[in-house]
């Protein structure tokens, strides 16, 4: 949502339109079938634009995987806005769709005691509380959500009881993590701008009509912090942990070992504001390292539009690299580590830069789609505003998402027209998730639209390839094990993956971790890295299986697979 561009003159797509058609150049080895309305899935997200322009309105919503009854099945969670006070006339609520094992799902919400009424952005999944079931926090305009999982099929608002009552802001993306390692998870909320609709900007792009306002328009909101008690409650330390800053105006968060020191870092997409990167001090406290590793701008050196964000290792060479998606002639942001701490953007030599300079990317997320041992690159598309033809040539509403499939080689070739199953049509796209949910070995997507419906596309698998799959469970870590690093080593390829919380934007992926072999029969060993600081090593694995993994307790082959 960059003022610069958003009025500025048109743009040629021609050269993106060259660089698209890299896509022909190798067959992606998968289909995407659309099971959307075959499986149950049936939600129309309600943004609450009545002709207000209210900037919420262009931004929602997410999505998540999430294993709720903990039956070994993921289940589907998407977040709704609603209807704005004075303007009613609907009643909308997030939906919980319960796996039912044979590729359907059924709807649970009520059941689940989740039919609430909130304005809701994202989502974040977490077992906080270490039971054995994850528990939901909900981002809101207004007052965010903490639904506790009693394990019975049923959610409990604890949002008063655990302390999080009473801070009104914009939030947008968040995540759980256990950044003092204690092995509780923490919780990191993203907020965007100061904005509420008694003091909502009126803008105009033609000096008559209300239309959406950028950021500009707004005073920038800080990021919280909560720790975790590890009695239910939660303590803000915003304050005192270096995350404090009323310049940022933030949309998506991922976590990772940046420096590999062993501690949880933050990376922070900020829209009109440089991006940050908490270095976890290992005392409690962070310091943002943006500027000096190189990911706070633009390899010009301008602050973009950051809306989504992940993190994942495209090179195999155990040095996670970052994408951030950004507005319209922005181009999507790769950055990749040159040294230990210090990272350049490679969009442009990757074959991502041009392709994507065209459209306006929300949710990301690294997966192996064609399990060939690559993360690929997965980002969805589309405007913030509908009348955005009329202001430039040739950009849409509705975006097609992107596919970078990964040559394995440093490169990346736009594949979404060949995925087939309608994905690459265009979409209002926001948030992005992925999750093996009819446990055949491969990840699956799911998507949402501003104002439209989801998506969930099935991953069928063409080539052959052959994947493994890992749940960790924590002991004396975090039960989630979010934070652990796993290493996989086949063929002389050793493939790296953290358990992790947030990313994309607004939406959580599973936490279950997959890796693609190729045609490998079998990987020679794995290596878990567990956030506790012990470190495990087991052999003598199989392809096409799933294991547990639990913290000093050993390796099991989960049966049904």
């Amino acid at each position: 949502m960059n003022r610069r561009d958003f009025l500025a003159g048109a743009f040629s797509t021609a050269v993106a339109a060259s660089f698209s058609g890299q896509s022909r150049a190798q067959s992606p080895g998968f289909r995407l079938v659309d099971v959307t309305s075959a499986a149950g899935v049936h939600f129309q997200h309600n943004s609450g634009a009545f002709g207000g322009k209210f900037l919420p309105e262009t931004l929602g919503s997410g999505c998540a995987f999430i294993d709720f009854d903990a039956d070994g099945w993921p289940d589907i969670l998407l977040v709704n806005g609603m209807d704005w006070s004075g303007h009613k006339q609907q009643r909308t609520t997030l939906k919980l769709y319960r796996n039912n094992r044979n590729g359907t799902f059924t709807d649970v919400t009520h059941a689940a005691g989740l039919d609430v009424e909130m304005y809701g952005m994202g989502v974040a999944v977490g077992d906080y509380d270490n039971d054995g079931f994850p528990d939901l926090l909900i981002t809101c305009v207004g007052q965010n959500r903490l639904f506790h999982n009693t394990g019975k099929g049923t959610f409990v608002d604890v949002t008063r009881k655990s302390g999080l009552f009473g801070r009104q802001a914009f939030s947008t993306s968040a995540l759980w993590f256990d950044y003092n390692r204690d092995g509780l998870l923490d919780l990191f909320v993203c907020n965007y701008v100061k904005w509420s609709p008694e003091h909502d900007v009126f803008c105009s792009s033609d000096g008559k009509r209300k239309s959406y306002c950028t950021p500009e328009a707004y005073h920038g909101e800080t990021c919280w912090l909560f720790r975790n008690r590890g009695d239910g409650t939660f303590e803000d330390v915003t304050a005192g942990s270096g995350i404090f800053d009323a310049s940022s105006k933030s949309l998506g968060v991922a976590m990772f070992d940046y420096d590999d020191d062993g501690w949880p870092d933050l990376l922070v997409a900020n829209d009109t504001q440089p991006n940050k990167l908490y270095r976890n001090q290992r005392d409690g406290t962070f310091k943002d390292v943006a500027l000096e590793a190189g990911v706070a701008f633009s390899s010009e050196g301008k602050a973009r539009a950051g809306m989504g964000v992940d993190v994942g290792d495209i090179s195999n060479d155990g040095r996670p690299a970052i994408a951030v998606t950004n507005f319209d002639n922005e181009m999507i942001g790769l950055y990749r580590p040159v040294t230990r701490g210090s990272y350049n953007d490679i969009a442009l030599q990757a074959g991502i830069g041009e392709v994507s300079r065209a459209t306006l990317g929300f949710g990301c997320i690294f997966a192996d789609m064609n399990l060939d041992s690559a993360l690929d690159l997965l980002v969805v598309n589309g405007h913030i505003d509908e009348t955005v033809r009329n202001i430039r040539y040739g950009v849409g509403y509705a975006q097609p998402p992107h596919l970078f499939l990964n040559d394995g080689n440093g490169h990346f070739h736009d594949v979404a027209a060949d995925a087939g199953g309608g994905f690459a049509s265009p979409k209002v796209g926001r948030g992005l998730a992925y999750a093996d949910f009819d446990r055949d070995g491969d990840v699956d997507v799911l998507l949402t639209t501003n104002h439209g419906p989801a998506f969930l596309y099935r991953n069928d698998q063409l080539s052959g390839n052959h994947s493994i799959r890992f749940y960790l469970v924590g002991t004396k870590s975090n039960r989630d094990a979010i934070g652990a690093r796993v290493r996989l080593t086949a063929g002389g390829v050793t493939q790296s993956r953290t358990v992790k919380s947030g990313s994309s934007y607004l939406s959580q992926s599973e936490l279950a971790l997959t890796f693609g072999l190729g045609a490998r029969d079998a990987p020679e060993r794995l290596v878990i890295d567990w956030p506790s600081g012990k470190n495990e090593e087991f052999k003598n694995l199989k392809t096409g299986r799933a294991y547990r993994c639990t913290e000093d307790k050993g390796i099991a082959s989960l049966p049904g697979w």
